[in-house]
């Protein structure tokens, strides 16, 4: 039995048989039919992780995801545990529950909208082959020039459609340009203007979610000076979101560069119906913890050590 199955089985069996819900509240939440319950209950029996008391190492990690979910008030949480693992297979493996996710929360959904970063690209590296000729994959935000080009919005856009036989379109602009004028003439492009409405219309939104202090991928790939990070820090950032910032409680920075990006706003984020944080690595937990706060997330994959540390912030 693979780990995302057996995870459904322990997760509904915990819901059931620990905390007391019924069989159609289980279904409402999860969105399925009341008989579909009763069969992964049913099955739960059978390969004996129901056995008076629920046995398996992944009731841990269910165990965070109910937390996490009722303290900030998600519609799921997908914890992946992460034990003596080097953060490489770590991120592969959230990129793969998240893939895992995409792929079978895929009803209603026409257009996706994609972000950057390392953590999303396992996810499309991880992505079955599927045909969903229907679905447009759009990106959320312009390049950002000749480096790590395999990280950029427009390029996991590509990759993404290639994986489910979709089509794409692509954002022609940096993420961040030089002055505040350049961006405003950018914007009145006609060919930008429509793709970044698309990306305010999208059904689904994947995102990552970055630190600028610790282990900065903006840093490393030059969009972030030493002189930028110190003046991140007096502001109070702790995270950014398509390379926007946000302090502890998820209120957004006004920084120099924020009036000089391409891409949709954390506002606009906010009105997209389902949005997917995608994130790895317990460095980013106040990161997380401030977008969770700030209410721009409603479906949150994470690691367990990442899991574990913003519940203990949030009891700190």
């Amino acid at each position: 039995m693979e780990w995302q199955e057996k995870r459904q089985l322990v997760k509904v069996s915990s819901m059931y048989y620990k905390d007391g819900w019924t069989q159609a509240e289980i279904a409402n939440k999860l969105g399925v039919s009341r008989p579909v319950i009763s069969k992964l209950l049913q099955k739960a029996k059978d390969e004996g992780i129901v056995n008076i008391y629920i046995k398996d190492e992944t009731v841990r990690t269910v165990e965070l995801e109910q937390q996490l979910e009722k303290r900030f008030g998600l519609n799921d949480a997908i914890v992946v545990p992460n034990s003596g693992q080097s953060r490489e297979i770590v991120k592969r493996a959230v990129g793969l529950a998240g893939a895992n996710y995409i792929s079978h929360n895929m009803k209603g959904v026409q257009r996706i909208g994609i972000s950057w970063g390392r953590t999303l690209a396992a996810l499309v590296q991880e992505y079955p082959y599927e045909r969903r000729d229907e679905i447009k994959i759009v990106p959320l935000e312009g390049g950002m020039g000749v480096k790590e080009v395999e990280i950029h919005a427009n390029q996991l856009a590509n990759e993404f459609a290639k994986k489910i036989n979709g089509t794409c379109t692509y954002l022609y602009a940096p993420a961040i340009v030089e002055t505040e004028e350049l961006r405003e003439r950018l914007m009145a492009m006609q060919d930008i203007e429509t793709v970044l409405e698309s990306g305010r219309q999208v059904d689904l939104a994947l995102i990552g979610i970055g630190n600028p202090f610790n282990d900065s991928t903006l840093m490393k790939i030059g969009y972030l000076t030493e002189e930028d990070v110190s003046h991140l820090r007096e502001l109070g950032a702790v995270g950014d979101i398509g390379f926007r910032f946000f302090d502890e409680q998820g209120e957004q920075i006004s920084d120099p560069t924020s009036n000089k990006i391409i891409g949709i706003t954390l506002d606009e984020l906010k009105g997209i119906q389902k949005v997917v944080a995608v994130v790895e690595g317990e460095q980013k937990a106040e990161s997380v913890l401030g977008a969770l706060r700030g209410q721009f997330i409603n479906v949150l994959i994470v690691d367990e050590q990442m899991a574990s540390a913003i519940l203990k912030k949030v009891k700190e």
